[in-house]
């Protein structure tokens, strides 16, 4: 499904990625993790073209990353990808933030990007929602709102980068819980995050990255019971110490 091969990335003179390499297979749900600084974030955003790169090659369903124009266009809107920080327009209500995309780059009608909208606000327990502002709604309400708006593009996979970084302790577990229903139903992920027990709990597979490269990628369990680097020994004890 995503095929990674020597991404390689820089700003200026600071090295972020060096040789990244990655599979990921259709259906599979894959943490990426690490400290502060290693590279996660951007790793994750050249993975539908939000950010470019140098060096290297990235293939999502067969197709290269290296598109220009509407072909790149029309291939970063098959890929869903949620941010931290919600991105949601302040001046639109709930369901014209899900429905802009569909209408103007899937050319649905307004109808049928209604009616799409409306069925995935019910999924994630947001019905009553559809005429608010984001400033009406709370942090895990427009994180909610934020995973339908990228579900009505009819993803073939889906990005997450820390998608629970910005909210309050007691509205992570309502993200958490569309997030593993996404999973449960066999979506591809790739999510950046911090949270091991999402990760313990959904994840096929763990990417360990460090200084912009991966020093490890392992089955979850055997992550959490042996990683094989030490600096993923190290950041295992501290984060799951707090």
């Amino acid at each position: 499904m995503i095929r990674v091969r020597g991404l390689s990335k820089s700003f200026g003179a600071l090295q972020v990625l060096n040789d990244c390499n990655l599979t990921v297979r259709r259906g599979e749900v894959v943490v990426v993790c690490g400290p502060s600084g290693s590279g996660k974030s951007t790793f994750v955003k050249c993975l539908n073209g939000i950010e470019t790169f140098q060096v290297g090659e990235i293939v999502v369903d067969g197709r290269s990353l290296k598109l220009r124009g509407r072909e790149a266009d029309r291939m970063r809107a098959r890929v869903g990808m949620v941010f931290q920080h919600f991105e949601l327009y302040p001046h639109l209500t709930v369901i014209e933030n899900i429905c802009l995309a569909p209408i103007h780059v899937l050319k649905r009608t307004r109808q049928e990007a209604q009616a799409k909208a409306r069925a995935l606000l019910a999924r994630v327990g947001l019905s009553d929602k559809e005429a608010a502002y984001p400033a009406q709604l709370s942090g895990g309400q427009q994180q909610r709102i934020a995973i339908v708006r990228a579900l009505a593009m009819d993803p073939i996979a889906m990005l997450f980068d820390e998608p629970t970084s910005a909210l309050d302790p007691e509205m992570i577990g309502e993200v958490l819980a569309v997030m593993l229903e996404l999973a449960r139903e066999g979506m591809t992920m790739v999510v950046v995050t911090h949270e091991m027990g999402f990760a313990k709990a959904a994840a096929d597979r763990i990417v360990f990255m460090d200084k912009g490269e991966i020093l490890e990628v392992t089955e979850t369990k055997r992550f959490f019971e042996a990683p094989k680097s030490e600096r993923a020994r190290i950041f295992l004890s501290r984060i799951l110490g707090h």
